[in-house]
């Protein structure tokens, strides 16, 4: 427990729990863990978003396909796609990085392919009467510090010089405040076409589908050794064997565990609170039509309303510890959920009398280029895709069609961005990269902290927070 009683939800989070009591998303439903022997056209190894997605577009590829997807937590989603903040965006905010790694032509070409899951979110929801909360909002994104000030000038020139300047407009403290009156924001940038849901709805809604379309799931079945074949071989840690011409991982932070990969991620926690249902207390701060927030830090705080009327405040802010392990810290850690709900106190003082009721976390699968990577293990039979870096809601339905599309061999617009087949930027070999993990992401929340004091960082801090981003890593503003 934290100061004022707020419960950890080690083991699921409440929009889980929330998703599982409607009894339309049938999470009731029993997928037992494999046991024995068994062959697939297709195995799925996750059962995320960037999974489901897969076998969802695999099936709509080629409706015979038997796929078999495993799962390692009780259920589909209770990993970070049920625990996110539910942010359902592209990838216009790394407008500035796409451009450095591929070029004006290539980043316009996945900036909008991954902007178009938005809407092909909202209709897949629609078509499947899936209620996932689904509001088209737009994204704020405002200074909380003086230092963050004008830190977004140079994406939004970026967009006006390629002609998509649309996609961002700023706005001054007043018309950011008229939005949302948060009394620690000044100017900002807002994003129309952004959206958020509720990601355990999204989550469940896809498990109800792909077992209605025949697929194979289950569920407390991870896995403990993949071969890569041809043909593909998985064997969980209790002993079942899935034997598949073609197989998928769809692992998120977990890929980190891969030796093929253990240097192309740094798994990172990033939790978050939530609020009892105040709708009255939104209305009378003018946050009424459900935007997305989040502020220029690069630790970055983010929050969002609920169809209740609550408040969903969140940070990415945890300490990186030894060996960035994969552990129950990941999913709670009490520093951090303690300084997210002085936080939300700051942010939203006339809530000082609503009650926080709830509180998790869960990693993400950071990469150095802040962008996924898909590609396909040699002999052409085991694919993989990874690394949203905090922000899989949108892309990781654009991962599903990479992913399908690498799995049945099609050569069409999803396999050819240049997301895919190419390598991951590597962080330094160990002890390096634990170490200088740990070093930067404390200097960074620590000069973070020091700018919300309007204050200057120590030259130490400051010079360590800064070794990052000398070093060609995107790691944020």
């Amino acid at each position: 427990m934290i100061g004022g009683g707020l419960p950890p939800q080690t083991h699921i989070s409440w929009w889980m729990e929330e998703a599982r009591a409607d009894h339309d998303l049938a999470a009731d439903v029993s997928c037992p863990p494999l046991t024995g022997s068994i062959s697939a056209d297709v195995v799925v190894v996750g059962g995320g978003y960037t999974g489901m997605w897969t076998a969802w577009f695999l099936k709509e590829r080629d409706p015979a396909l038997d796929i078999v997807l495993l799962e390692a937590d009780e259920i589909c989603g209770a990993g970070p796609s049920g625990r996110n903040g539910g942010f359902c965006y592209g990838m216009w905010e790394d407008l500035e990085a796409l451009v450095r790694s591929f070029g004006d032509e290539d980043a316009l070409r996945v900036a909008h392919a991954a902007h178009r899951s938005v809407g092909e979110i909202e209709a897949w929801l629609t078509a499947h009467r899936v209620d996932a909360w689904f509001v088209r909002g737009g994204h704020l994104s405002a200074a909380s510090a003086p230092a963050q000030h004008g830190t977004w000038r140079g994406l939004v020139e970026e967009a006006a010089r390629l002609g998509v300047g649309d996609r961002f407009v700023e706005l001054t403290a007043e018309q950011v405040r008229a939005r949302a009156h948060v009394p620690v924001f000044g100017a900002g940038v807002f994003q129309p076409g952004n959206a958020t849901l509720q990601p355990a709805r999204l989550a469940l809604g896809l498990r109800r589908e792909l077992l209605e379309a025949g697929v194979r799931i289950h569920e407390r079945s991870p896995a403990g050794r993949i071969g890569a074949g041809p043909p593909v071989r998985v064997q969980t840690r209790a002993g079942a064997t899935v034997t598949a011409a073609q197989g998928v991982l769809g692992l998120g932070a977990w890929t980190a565990s891969l030796p093929r990969f253990r240097r192309a991620i740094v798994p990172r926690g990033t939790y978050m609170v939530l609020s009892d249902p105040a709708p009255e207390r939104l209305a009378d701060i003018g946050w009424t039509e459900g935007e997305g927030l989040a502020d220029w830090r690069v630790a970055v705080r983010y929050f969002r309303t609920t169809a209740d009327g609550r408040i969903a405040f969140g940070a990415a802010s945890a300490a990186a510890g030894a060996g960035v392990g994969l552990g129950p810290r990941l999913r709670y850690d009490n520093t951090s959920v303690g300084k997210i709900a002085a936080d939300f106190r700051r942010f939203f003082p006339s809530w000082s009398a609503v009650p926080l009721i709830a509180a998790w976390g869960g990693p993400m699968d950071v990469t150095g280029s802040h962008q996924p990577f898909f590609g396909t293990y040699p002999g052409g039979a085991l694919h993989y895709g990874a690394g949203y870096t905090g922000g899989g809601v949108g892309p990781c339905h654009m991962g599903g069609k990479i992913l399908s599309g690498l799995a049945t061999g099609a050569d069409d617009e999803w396999t050819r961005l240049p997301l895919v087949h190419r390598e991951p930027r590597r962080f330094p070999p160990e002890p390096l990269r634990s170490a200088g993990a740990a070093l930067a992401q404390g200097a960074i929340v620590r000069r973070d902290e020091a700018h919300d004091r309007d204050e200057e960082p120590d030259p130490i801090t400051d010079l360590i927070a800064h070794v990052p981003r000398w070093m060609g890593y995107e790691l944020g503003p």
